[in-house]
């Protein structure tokens, strides 16, 4: 242990230890406080960033909603809500789970929850894929895809579709980074036993998840429930 009380890499809980920390302290809660707080300090800001993104994303759709009320809601009344409707249902589940995880993984003795809810955060993201998948190739049958074959008429009804297209694959690419994220930690778990043990990047993990689902949860409305009203 070094003077000032940090733990040294040769220890169990050294073995967390990651840049740019030289050392570990512990608190009497025993969680890796410093490092920990870096990290989440650092997705906050990475997730930041993606704020911006979708933000402006967003407000496209907004001004072009408010430019083309109308056509934009028989666009919306188009899709699937359906399988808007299940996707949905499997996100919110899934963060769920990986909220279970993240405070799962600061506890002594939870290591198999932590890795049953990481393992169902990981089949709920697949699940979600698969019907995005297969609403996809609805959408691509029903001719609903912008180009000289677009099947409603109006034409910003294409630019409804254009950002339907635009944002659900960004999203989907974003989830799917998500997927790849908690299989690398289930995977240096099952290589190393304790890896999870007090580490921040199971929180990091779920909070880059949580933000996947907010997105989608503007996104429902946007692409499944305009139109329907009436």
């Amino acid at each position: 242990m070094s003077p000032g009380g940090d733990i040294t890499p040769t220890t169990t809980a050294g073995r967390h230890l990651r840049e740019p920390w030289d050392g570990l302290r512990l608190p009497e809660t025993g969680a890796f406080a410093y490092q920990r707080a870096g990290a989440t300090f650092g997705m906050w800001v990475f997730l930041a960033s993606e704020v911006l993104f979708f933000g402006a994303l967003f407000l496209l759709y907004t001004v072009l909603r408010l430019e083309h009320a109308t056509d934009f809601a028989t666009a919306a009344h188009e899709t699937n809500i359906v399988y808007g409707t299940l996707n949905t249902a499997l996100l919110l589940t899934s963060g769920l789970t990986a909220a279970i995880a993240a405070q799962a993984s600061e506890q002594d003795g939870l290591r198999r929850l932590t890795l049953i809810c990481l393992g169902a955060t990981v089949l709920l993201g697949l699940a979600f894929l698969v019907v995005k998948g297969l609403e996809y190739r609805e959408d691509i049958e029903k001719h609903l895809v912008p180009g000289a074959d677009f099947a409603l008429k109006a034409p910003a009804t294409q630019l409804f579709f254009g950002f339907y297209w635009l944002s659900t694959s960004v999203h989907a690419i974003h989830l799917s980074i998500g997927i790849g994220l908690i299989v690398r930690l289930i995977w240096r778990e099952w290589r190393a036993p304790g890896f999870l043990l007090a580490s921040p990047q199971v929180e990091v993990a779920t909070l880059y998840w949580g933000f996947v689902d907010m997105v989608w949860i503007f996104l429902y409305p946007m692409l499944y429930l305009d139109g329907r009203s009436a």
